[in-house]
């Protein structure tokens, strides 16, 4: 029997980010104001992104690879004059092989993250635009190496400033388990996502940022370092953004991935 040890977080759960809510129709914005929008994780926007990466250097041999497709709808509701609530699930569609040796491939759903952010409607006096709420990791996963096998629930908050064409800030969240598999290892992690974008006024959107993990219990961060490049244009009358990016890993544990990864998402705007 092989006497590697499954990850204390399924690889299938390590990739997560952004959000969304209400203001005029799509058809009557520019693509400039869209990309913007899609800068700023709690913006008045509907959106469907496809988001697919790859990355490489798996496993206590660095022999594994994976590709992992994340369908992360984001859908605002307004709650009031005041305030909106932003509701983002990612489903993650995850294809991997050679973990360990005699692992063979895996492919399935992989563990559900689902996220709610109450924000305001109106940025702060100082221009902060932010929002807050509760965040929900569901043990969906197929395969015990697609899945944490824990139910686990914490705090979620972003904040952002927009200025000219800068857009600057940062998303959080932090898991802690609170049931499931007793055999399988507990969750007490914090993300961190850091990011810097500049749009210009051909709707083209520059952005450098991080999606950070950090495991209390192990004592081990995952830190890759991304730069991704995306436009917003229409099909028809329906405008998407079509993005593209590269990611390094700074740091990752012994079983973790290393080296360069990809990105690339195919995001539908949808008009309220």
């Amino acid at each position: 029997m092989s006497t590697f040890k499954l990850p204390r977080v399924s690889m299938a759960v390590l990739t997560a980010a952004g959000m969304a809510c209400p203001g005029l129709a799509l058809a009557e914005q520019s693509e400039e104001a869209l990309a913007m929008q899609l800068a700023n994780p709690v913006a008045a926007l509907i959106s469907i992104p496809f988001q697919f990466n790859y990355n490489q250097g798996l496993g206590p041999l660095d022999d594994g690879e994976q590709w992992q497709l994340n369908i992360q709808p984001v859908i605002p509701f307004t709650l009031n004059s005041d305030w909106n609530l932003i509701s983002r699930t990612i489903v993650p569609l995850v294809y991997q092989n050679d973990l360990f040796p005699g692992a063979g491939s895996q492919s399935g759903v992989g563990d559900v993250l689902q996220s709610l952010f109450f924000s305001p409607a109106a940025p702060t006096a100082g221009g902060w635009i932010w929002g807050a709420g509760p965040v929900l990791l569901l043990p969906t996963g197929g395969d015990d190496l697609l899945t944490a096998d824990q139910w686990a629930a914490g705090p979620t908050a972003v904040a952002l400033r927009q200025r000219g064409p800068w857009t600057l800030g940062g998303l959080t969240n932090h898991l802690w388990s609170f049931a499931g598999d007793d055999d399988r290892a507990d969750i007490n992690r914090t993300f961190l996502q850091p990011f810097l974008s500049y749009t210009t006024p051909t709707a083209w959107t520059y952005t450098l940022q991080s999606e950070s993990f950090y495991d209390w219990d192990a004592h081990e961060w995952l830190i890759p370092i991304r730069g991704v490049v995306s436009k917003v244009v229409r099909i028809g009358k329906l405008p998407v953004s079509i993005a593209g990016g590269v990611h390094y890993w700074v740091e990752s544990p012994d079983a973790g991935p290393e080296g360069w990864g990809a990105r690339v998402t195919f995001t539908l705007l949808l008009p309220r």
